[in-house]
């Protein structure tokens, strides 16, 4: 039996290893987590198998999130850093980074909206003049020039490709510089994208480094090797280019002044598609609750996180209708007949069946607050809610015409502070 080579597999499969060893990593600190709880100290051992089997559907899930969403781009980060130094000392790779770091970059970019969007940060129909709910927060870039930005990234990401695939002895040196302006103008991206979003007044903000610190040591990295390639291969490329171009130490100079040309460039390919000269700038400041915004916006409204009040205030009004104000909690909210008739429904199952009752507002606020909190973010997600629930809207309507003797009525009053029997003589 052939024996199985783990360093091998390893080698030839970095990602998937890290990977793994990340969801590991993550499930082993979630059972540390769960083990130093005062939960496991006063389990008794009759419910200890309750124990373990909680561990193992919460703990489980736990530690794949915290393995995929806080160790990997540690480890990820780590391995730039790692390799950037034993570049700088003139080490060989253990394994091909290439694919690695595109990967390093684009999960970069996914874990800094998702962070953000944890954070209250709302990056569609957000910009600054909007009226937002609750701790929301305004898109870090004006929405009207995302355009210029995801250009600059793909030129970037181009640039990585041009500079790092094609091998440097079938390239001119002219071509090369550019790709690695552009992979300036990326780097240069990452930097001011965590100079707007980053506050400091938390802890878990600083995985926002992590975004910069890679796309640094890609940049370094890249220009430390192909120097060093192109000095091992110049005694056969003599007078390809002249003289400035063909001695590699002017060419992380060469690549910076050219990033200015390149960004214009692009500016003006941009310009022909509707974006402004100045989108560049604007993207940072046409913002507001961020470092560099210049804009000052409106103040946030109150909105109750039960899904279906989301719903009726932050769909669309064609769609969703709201009908009016009413009063929740001691709050402004803005309802519509399908808020209204869901709470005429349960304030039925209130009165008929109080312990069922008791069992459905249990499980409601288990699940329907995260859920009215993931509505918040957009007003598509909210009128999509509003159609699965209609024919629930429904069967609430049919049960109160069923049990009570003016549904109307008790539909009418909710949310208005009263209730049917006040209005009783």
């Amino acid at each position: 039996m052939k024996k199985y080579n783990f360093r091998k597999f390893a080698i030839k499969h970095p990602l998937t290893v890290i990977c793994v060893l990340s969801v590991i990593v993550g499930i082993l600190l979630s059972a540390a987590w769960f083990a130093s709880t005062a939960v496991i100290a006063e389990t008794s051992i009759q419910s200890f198998g309750e124990f373990v089997s909680e561990f193992f559907l919460l703990g489980t899930m736990f530690g794949v999130t915290l393995g995929l969403f806080i160790v990997l781009p540690v480890l990820l980060t780590l391995i730039q850093i790692i390799s950037l130094w034993r570049e700088i000392k003139q080490k060989g790779h253990v394994f091909e980074l290439r694919h690695l770091d595109l990967t390093t970059i684009g999960l970069g970019v996914l874990y800094n909206i998702v962070f953000l969007s944890m954070l209250g940060a709302v990056f569609f129909e957000s910009d600054w003049p909007v009226v937002l709910y609750n701790t929301q927060k305004h898109t870090p870039i004006f929405t009207e020039t995302y355009p210029t930005i995801w250009v600059i990234i793909a030129a970037a990401v181009l640039g990585y490709v041009i500079v790092h695939f094609i091998p440097l002895k079938k390239m001119p040196p002219l071509v090369f510089v550019l790709g690695l302006s552009a992979m300036y103008l990326g780097t240069g991206l990452s930097i001011l994208w965590f100079v707007q979003v980053f506050k400091g007044k938390a802890l878990p903000e600083a995985c926002l480094f992590l975004l910069p610190i890679c796309c640094l040591c890609i940049t370094a990295r890249t220009v430390i090797r192909k120097v060093r390639e192109w000095n091992e291969l110049s005694g056969d490329m003599e007078g390809r280019c002249n003289q400035f171009l063909s001695d590699s130490r002017y060419w992380p100079v060469a690549a910076f002044l050219l990033m200015w040309p390149l960004l214009g460039i692009l500016i003006g390919i941009l310009i022909l598609f509707g974006q402004k000269p100045d989108a560049i700038i604007k993207a940072w400041t046409e913002t507001a609750d961020w470092n560099l915004s210049q804009r000052v916006a409106p103040q946030n409204l109150y909105m109750d996180e039960h899904y279906l009040c989301t719903v009726a205030a932050g769909g669309h009004e064609d769609v969703v209708k709201p009908i009016r104000l009413g009063v929740r909690h001691g709050h402004e909210v803005i309802v519509n007949r399908q808020l209204c008739v869901a709470n005429a429904f349960e304030q039925i199952l209130e009165e008929k069946t109080p312990s069922f009752h008791k069992a459905v507002r249990g499980f409601y606020d288990k699940y329907g607050f995260p859920i009215g909190r993931l509505i918040m973010k957009s007003k598509v997600a909210a009128d999509i809610t509003y159609f699965v629930m209609k024919p629930l809207e429904w069967m609430f309507l049919i049960a109160l015409y069923l049990v009570d003797v003016n549904p109307e009525n008790r539909i009418a009053v909710q949310y208005t502070g009263k209730t049917i029997h006040d209005f009783h003589l």
